[in-house]
């Protein structure tokens, strides 16, 4: 009977075994990486559109109840494409502030200053923002795409004269629709996540 003899690997064949081991655990390690950062990615702009989100409807929220300024001013002060200006009470304090709402182009950012009326006689507002705070992040509105229109009480019947050329005639606006195009990294896909919806300015029927 013969003796079988086991054949003992040459330094050559387990050099190549490890090579083709390495290359393996490098293709996978390659394909876990970008998985990694794919699902990073889609994890931040999920967070970001819900962040984005919250915000629209905090603005559409408050649009709803603007009204007079203490110092009788009409509701809407001013509105243009990325700039408005109304009077809200914002923190239910029974005090009317100026609520300036603005896309900061160069940041990506749309914010919100508020300034309270100083206790003179009459009311007066001063003209800079007492306090400015970020709503949203990675707007990326561009001046074909405004974050602000605006209608009159004739809309929806008429489309021709609606939305309203900004800057706007303040005593024409009766609706005012908020539109952001938010995009973590606008070099990479997917496209802009779009994001809108209208707010009745209510108290403004009875003026």
């Amino acid at each position: 009977m013969k003796r079988r003899t086991l054949k003992a690997m040459t330094l050559v064949e387990m050099l190549i075994a490890i090579s083709i081991m390495l290359i393996g655990m490098g293709g996978f390690s390659l394909l876990l990486l970008k998985s990694l950062g794919t699902n990073k990615f889609i994890i931040e702009e999920g967070v970001s559109s819900a962040a984005v989100s919250r915000a629209t409807n905090k603005i559409i929220t408050a649009l709803r109840s603007v009204r007079q300024a203490d110092n009788g001013d009409f509701p809407v002060e001013s509105g243009s494409d990325f700039d408005l200006k109304v009077y809200i009470d914002i923190d239910d304090d029974d005090v009317t502030e100026r609520v300036h709402y603005f896309l900061d182009l160069v940041n990506d950012q749309l914010k919100m200053g508020v300034t309270n009326p100083l206790a003179t006689m009459p009311v007066t507002y001063p003209a800079s923002d007492d306090t400015v705070s970020v709503l949203a992040n990675y707007i990326v509105n561009t001046d074909v795409d405004p974050v602000f229109y605006y209608y009159n009480e004739n809309y929806p019947g008429d489309a021709i004269n609606n939305p309203l050329v900004t800057p706007i005639n303040v005593q024409d606006v009766r609706l005012i629709r908020v539109h952001l195009l938010m995009n973590i990294d606008p070099v990479r896909a997917p496209n802009n996540v779009n994001i809108e919806s209208f707010a009745d300015l209510r108290n403004l029927e009875i003026l």
